[in-house]
């Protein structure tokens, strides 16, 4: 039978221990998965115009895409995508937009709000590894901004980030 001192040194001892130890292991999500149910992909984008001048397309986006899937909001998730960097410096990129595909915000329009991640890791990627596929690994919120790249809807803090592999 465990007395009252070794009981709150059990449990002080727990509470020191780092919340990674107890943390959940991350919901593998992909990109259908920030578009709300029930929303189906084909109607997030409307018509759309070309810039015949500029040789441009640009996608009329509809009200659904800036929907966003609120059962990601805190959610500790893994997913995979692209780095578009926000700022880089000698010791690699810390704050970066996650795209669906090479080149998105970049050579083409940039897809709709639920489409696009600002990621914010603490421990920088490396600068020479920026086209390579990633898994992100962190706490999802769900929050519309607008960046000079587009307006995005989630945002992760990321913990953890490796190559993707095929």
């Amino acid at each position: 039978m465990l007395n009252r001192r070794t009981t709150l040194s059990l449990l002080s001892a727990a509470l020191a221990i780092p919340g990674k130890a107890f943390a959940a292991s991350p919901k593998e999500i992909m990109w259908e998965d920030l578009i709300p149910p029930g929303v189906p992909y084909s109607e997030i984008i409307g018509e759309g115009e070309l810039d015949e001048v500029n040789d441009f397309w640009n996608p009329i986006y509809d009200e659904n895409g800036t929907k966003l899937n609120t059962a990601l909001d805190g959610a500790y998730i893994r997913m995979p995508g692209f780095i578009i960097p926000l700022d880089i410096s000698a010791d690699g990129v810390r704050d970066f937009m996650l795209v669906p595909y090479v080149g998105a915000c970049i050579h083409t329009p940039p897809p709709p709000a639920n489409q696009l991640v600002i990621v914010r890791t603490d421990k920088p990627w490396p600068g020479d590894e920026l086209w390579e596929p990633v898994w992100v690994t962190g706490v999802m919120r769900t929050q519309l901004q607008s960046t000079d790249l587009g307006q995005t809807g989630y945002a992760i803090t990321a913990d953890e980030m490796e190559i993707y592999e095929w």
